[in-house]
């Protein structure tokens, strides 16, 4: 064989994955060192706000012999991943894969929500995925890779106590949904996943209203996968080369019902998240 040719087919594929430190993104990182096995070296970018965290998972891979950048990264500052993305740049000259897992949620009725939690809810969940993909735009064409948006089946329906949460989801899902058709010619995919719910830390770490801890717990319908589960059908996805992930549980059915019956999915919406408005008025109580 060629040695050009060689070298082209061996090259060391590059990996970006953000949150990666524990939850859903630690499991995917998991996940895609199992489906390389075997395969052409990767290396791994791994990106989160805890940097001993993140660090320690680096060492992980390292003790696997896979290599691993970190950059421990507030993702709710656009100057901050403006100058993740030059140094991203700055050290790969492609990017097979982005990530977009990091996430933050909150849980509050949306009159008790505070602006500055609304738009650090819309920074991480929507502005900081779009900004990563745009400015890793080159490396994607050059590697003609994928971007993987971890989205939520909030961002299809209304839910109660996520007014921000469901306007991020949905505004990330328009905007891949049009970006996945603009760079298609390019060689650019783009997987939208749409889980429901999954044991992870961004529910355990759901910001109130003041942007505290939410301390009531999380309402859930239907059944929580673990992140190993999510991970594994998100890969698997990829391997497909789908562009949409959906849960076949009650979530996407809400999905259709909302589509065709929206007053009877209000209704019952109310119903199973009536916990938010009987937190919501007895803080309104309070303050009283």
């Amino acid at each position: 064989m060629n040695k050009v040719v060689a070298k082209a087919l061996n090259r060391e594929k590059v990996f970006v994955v953000t949150g990666a430190a524990g939850g859903l993104g630690w499991a995917l990182v998991q996940a895609l060192v199992k489906s390389q096995a075997g395969r052409e070296p990767v290396r791994f970018a791994l990106v989160d706000v805890n940097g001993e965290a993140v660090a320690a998972r680096a060492r992980e891979l390292e003790q696997q012999d896979i290599d691993a950048d970190v950059f421990a990264i507030d993702l709710s500052s656009e100057e901050a991943v403006a100058e993740l993305c030059a140094r991203l740049r700055a050290l790969y000259d492609h990017v097979d894969l982005l990530v977009n897992n990091a996430g933050i949620t909150h849980r509050s009725l949306s009159t008790q929500t505070s602006n500055a939690v609304i738009r650090r809810v819309m920074a991480v969940d929507y502005h900081a995925p779009v900004e990563l993909a745009q400015g890793l735009l080159p490396q994607l064409r050059a590697a003609g890779g994928c971007v993987v948006n971890i989205s939520s089946m909030a961002g299809w329906m209304p839910v109660l106590g996520r007014a921000g949460y469901c306007a991020a989801k949905s505004a990330l899902h328009q905007y891949f949904e049009t970006f996945r058709e603009e760079v298609r010619d390019d060689g650019v995919r783009v997987l939208m996943v749409y889980p429901s719910f999954v044991a992870t830390n961004i529910d355990a770490n759901a910001l109130s209203g003041d942007g505290g801890r939410a301390k009531h717990a999380q309402s859930t319908i239907g059944p929580v996968r673990s992140a190993d589960w999510m991970a594994g059908k998100i890969v698997n996805a990829l391997v497909k080369g789908k562009e949409r992930l959906f849960p076949w549980d009650k979530t996407l059915l809400g999905a259709y019902l909302y589509k065709l019956a929206p007053r009877l999915f209000l209704k019952q919406m109310v119903r199973n998240f009536r916990v938010e408005l009987e937190v919501g008025r007895a803080a309104e109580a309070v303050e009283r």
